[in-house]
């Protein structure tokens, strides 16, 4: 089937863009001259563009993968829907994107909001899941796909492949990466084993920023080698103490690996209680979607749990020691880079947003953390 223009629509969160990535790439290799556009909100727009370039037209290091960025406010939206300035904006947003006449639409987020924007576009084929996360959103697709794969990034792959032709695909299949499977910690020897070999191969690009890498420049200085240390979380059931954090620093430096704090919106206290504990050993930065996007690539190494940041990592080719706990790896793990995943053979998946650690990710240590750092620095 030949398609002139196509539109991928994955709204949030940054992983979950991070995890479509490769898919889209499949996409544009497929259709190389075929307009691609892609439907995010408003804040995840530097996973694709950056701030000050155009959001549409030829592509370039600064837009390096779609040649269309549309994007929506879903929460602003709903905040103030009684609003003429929300509905003003619908209207124009809505009419730009159905200005495009896209042939296609993939869901890959597979909720309504998504598949209801999908159907918006006026494109005549939409595609989604067979099974979406919400199950109403499958009212919306023209053709649903029974999407296979333990990882989101292989079920998005597996979305993209009903109209990428196979042998596009098979570029994608290699054996040079290593996934994400759990090498649990000494609560878990059993998982201890060496990595099988990864199965597909993500081909990302992210949008280079010039006054990010410059700003980078600055921040990391004479900074050779370093890891990133990433506290946050999306709950706290998933937050490995900030404390632990600080001591994982204090062990890296005595191997001359400094460590870098990196903290979001509303995590300045962790990422305060971090750099006390490190003793000095490390320092917090705070860093825009682009500026984070520009560290990343300078790491050696990042440290954290299962967050978007990591996601970034891992599809940036950096050694990531992945903490888990209540989340399954297997699904939402580090892919497409070495890393080793530390899980308590005690944690069980769940995503209910409880404030406090989950018990097994407590039972993580800082020597098991150390370790499995050091192995992926070392080699």
């Amino acid at each position: 089937m030949r398609f002139e223009s196509l539109l991928v629509v994955r709204l949030s969160a940054m992983g979950d863009i991070i995890h479509t990535l490769p898919a889209a790439a499949a996409l544009r290799q497929a259709f190389p001259h075929a307009t691609l556009g892609w439907l995010v909100e408003e804040r995840w727009t530097e996973l694709l563009c950056t701030l000050r370039y155009p959001r549409s037209g030829p592509r370039s290091p600064q837009r390096p993968l779609v040649d269309r960025v549309h994007s929506v406010n879903t929460a602003e939206w709903r905040h103030a829907l009684l609003s003429f300035n929300t509905w003003q904006q619908m209207a124009v947003g809505l009419s730009h994107l159905r200005g495009v006449q896209y042939d296609a639409v993939i869901d890959f987020q597979g909720a309504v909001r998504s598949a209801l924007l999908a159907r918006w576009s006026g494109a005549p084929i939409v595609y989604g899941s067979a099974q979406p996360r919400e199950n109403a959103a499958s009212m919306f697709y023209t053709q649903k796909v029974l999407t296979k794969g333990v990882h989101v990034v292989e079920q998005a792959l597996a979305l993209a492949g009903q109209i990428v032709p196979k042998e596009t695909l098979i570029e994608f299949l290699g054996s040079s990466v290593q996934p994400c499977v759990p090498c649990g910690s000494r609560f878990s020897s059993a998982l201890n084993r060496d990595l099988p070999k990864q199965t597909v191969e993500p081909q990302v690009e992210f949008p280079v920023d010039p006054d990010a890498e410059s700003k980078i420049d600055s921040l990391v200085g004479d900074l050779k080698d370093f890891a990133i240390l990433n506290p946050g979380a999306g709950w706290g059931a998933k937050r490995w103490p900030a404390e632990r954090y600080g001591q994982v620093a204090k062990e890296l430096a005595e191997d001359g690996l400094s460590s870098l704090i990196n903290y979001g919106p509303g995590e300045e206290e962790l990422a305060a209680a971090v750099e006390s504990a490190s003793a000095g050993a490390a320092r917090k930065v705070s860093c825009s979607i682009a500026e984070l996007i520009a560290l990343t690539r300078r790491a050696r190494l990042f440290i954290g749990g299962d967050t978007g940041p990591m996601h970034l990592a891992a599809a940036l080719k950096v050694p990531v020691v992945a903490i888990f706990g209540p989340t399954n790896p297997a699904r939402n793990g580090p892919f497409g880079t070495r890393s080793i995943v530390l899980r308590s053979a005690s944690s069980t998946t769940d995503h209910s947003r409880r404030r406090e650690p989950e018990q097994g990710l407590l039972e993580i240590t800082v020597g098991e953390v150390v370790a499995a750092a050091r192995k992926l620095f070392r080699n």
